[in-house]
């Protein structure tokens, strides 16, 4: 039944739960609450009329002036904009594996560089690096799995080791969770045009960690050194 939900049906039943009426609802309804029922081009269908009923905004397409340049993993889990709920238009999104930002290099990494440029230069944006736990890509820089992009993030291994050598490795992963974002935080200020918005005082750094597992969100800024801005 859901592959064959109309868009009238899907908007009227969208309208029904935004108000929350009441416990009488219909299969039909019910459905719409489960985003991955259907079938592929179903659930694109369903989700982007979600969007238009909810979050569209005409206005947007007169310009950006997002108030973020985020970097998130591309794990399907950790979606900046639902984790945090940024609304179209106020955050600039980066993802990649690992969320890891590489150091300037114009010839190796230039679509990140690109990103950070335009976001920099052009939006003037705060930049928050997010990690999250590792359950996934980033362990395998504690078993010294090699790979190009994931070697950016050898760094934060190294003196995650160094300075926790006899740790369980639940706690050295809980560390190199937080010293990545350091590390990306480092290799931020590599970027020419970030350092001179440091520099004068108009850009921001902020590290973030989300733990998926838990349910708790870190904030932590960068003014020559770490200190803690929000911990739920």
């Amino acid at each position: 039944m859901a592959d064959q939900l109309s868009n009238e049906t899907i908007i009227t039943g969208m309208k029904k739960l935004l108000r929350d009426d009441g416990d009488n609802e219909s299969k039909e309804e019910i459905a719409l609450r489960r985003i991955d029922v259907g079938s592929p081009v179903e659930i694109i269908r369903r989700g982007f009329l979600h969007f238009k009923a909810t979050e569209f905004d005409k206005e947007l397409a007169e310009g950006q002036k997002p108030q973020f340049l985020v970097f998130a993993c591309s794990d399907s889990r950790v979606c900046p904009s639902r984790v945090l709920d940024f609304k179209p238009g106020q955050a600039f999104m980066a993802r990649n594996i690992a969320n890891l930002v590489p150091g300037f290099n114009k010839l190796r990494y230039s679509g990140v560089g690109a990103v950070i440029e335009y976001a920099v230069a052009a939006l003037g944006v705060t930049i928050v690096p997010v990690s999250r736990p590792l359950t996934g890509y980033f362990t395998i820089l504690l078993f010294d799995f090699i790979h190009d992009w994931i070697k950016i993030g050898l760094p934060a291994k190294a003196k995650v080791e160094a300075e926790l050598p006899d740790a369980k490795d639940e706690e050295k992963y809980a560390r190199c969770e937080r010293e990545a974002v350091n590390l990306s935080l480092v290799n931020l200020l590599t970027y020419p045009y970030v350092q001179d918005r440091v520099a004068k005082g108009t850009l921001k750094l902020m590290g973030g960690h989300y733990d998926f597992v838990n349910g708790k969100f870190e904030l932590w800024g960068v003014d020559l050194g770490i200190k803690p801005l929000l911990h739920i």
